[in-house]
């Protein structure tokens, strides 16, 4: 099928329907809140990509919903079955400048048809990312099956804080495999420090809001206990953090083994700049998660004692992973 058709397919289906309901009559999904005002969403596809672009919208601009969007939700379907091999995104003016990456807040991608594993009752999210912007590419030969006949959704929010700019926009690009390549299947797990599983919201402590977990004066340790609700071979690691973060660690307990260590680039002043790329984690080979041990993630910041404002932290990660433990029997630490 070639890049004309596809596209045209794509264009004369419900792309920008956004489903009153969030899916749930596809599925047991629960709903997801919606917004009111329209603002453009343009998808097109071509051979090896799936392109989201949203806006323009004027910033500074509320959230609204448990998933804190700016934008109305998107619900739409692709003309063919996909593997997605990785993605990247970006933000910028309608002119087309490049804005900083901390205009972002989020882009959550879900698959409203497919239930969480990590998270009961919910959808799939299944890719996303937030300030850091980095670009996820995994490794070869293994994707993350997306079905022509599920109803994919994007949100998304800008930094509710940002300066007043008019036209913003923002774009998520999905690499997807050439039609006929072998692939893989792989799973995808959200964990994190926080509590990344909107509908456990309720239960965040007075210290955590939708920002984060307040991240005090000096030098600051989170831990959180965790415990995987399947087997898993870990190929891909995504990282997610905001400023004044200085590590993410995933361990296991029960084992006594370090399995991601994930070390950020930051300015002087603590400001987020980037993931490196040799600190994001992606082997083929691959490290093991199962349902029996015990395992535990820690995120370390460091909050400037002289820095009146407020500040929040996360550390999450999205594992991508093929389902059963590694062929290995014995673990290799897969630290960066």
């Amino acid at each position: 099928m070639n890049r004309l058709l596809l596209a045209t397919m794509l264009l004369i289906m419900p792309t920008g329907i956004a489903l009153a309901d969030g899916g749930r009559q596809h599925g047991h999904t629960p709903a997801v809140p919606t917004l009111k005002n329209q603002v453009t969403t343009r998808i097109s596809v071509t051979e090896d990509t799936v392109t989201l672009t949203f806006g323009p919208i004027d910033l500074p601009s509320p959230h609204e919903g448990d998933l804190a969007a700016s934008l109305p939700k998107q619900v739409f379907q692709l003309p063919e079955d996909r593997y997605m091999t990785g993605y990247k995104s970006e933000v910028f003016t309608k002119e087309g400048t490049p804005l900083p990456q901390n205009y972002l807040h989020h882009i959550l991608m879900l698959n409203n048809d497919k239930p969480s594993v990590s998270c009961d009752g919910e959808p799939l999210f299944f890719a996303g990312a937030g300030l850091e912007m980095t670009e996820a590419r995994f490794p070869d030969g293994y994707g993350v099956k997306l079905e022509k006949s599920k109803h994919l959704m994007s949100v998304v929010a800008f930094y509710h804080k940002a300066p007043p700019t008019k036209d913003v926009m923002a774009r998520f690009t999905m690499y997807t495999a050439k039609k006929g390549k072998p692939m893989q299947d792989m799973d995808v797990y959200q964990v994190g420090i926080n509590i990344v599983c909107y509908s456990k919201f309720a239960q965040r402590g007075p210290d955590q809001t939708d920002e984060g977990i307040e991240i005090k004066p000096g030098v600051s340790v989170h831990s959180a206990p965790l415990k995987f609700n399947m087997d898993g071979c870990v190929k891909f690691a995504y990282p997610h953090g905001h400023d004044e973060l200085l590590l993410i660690t995933l361990d296991n307990k029960t084992t006594k083994q370090t399995l991601l260590r994930t070390v950020p680039d930051v300015g002087l002043d603590g400001t987020f700049l980037a993931f490196q790329p040799h600190q994001v984690y992606s082997d083929a080979k691959g490290f093991s998660v199962n349902t029996k041990d015990e395992y535990e993630m820690t995120m370390v910041h460091h909050h400037p004692i002289h820095n009146p404002n407020v500040q929040h932290g996360m550390g999450n990660y999205l594992l991508y992973m093929t389902s059963g433990e590694c062929p290995s029997a014995k673990v290799a630490s897969s630290v960066q």
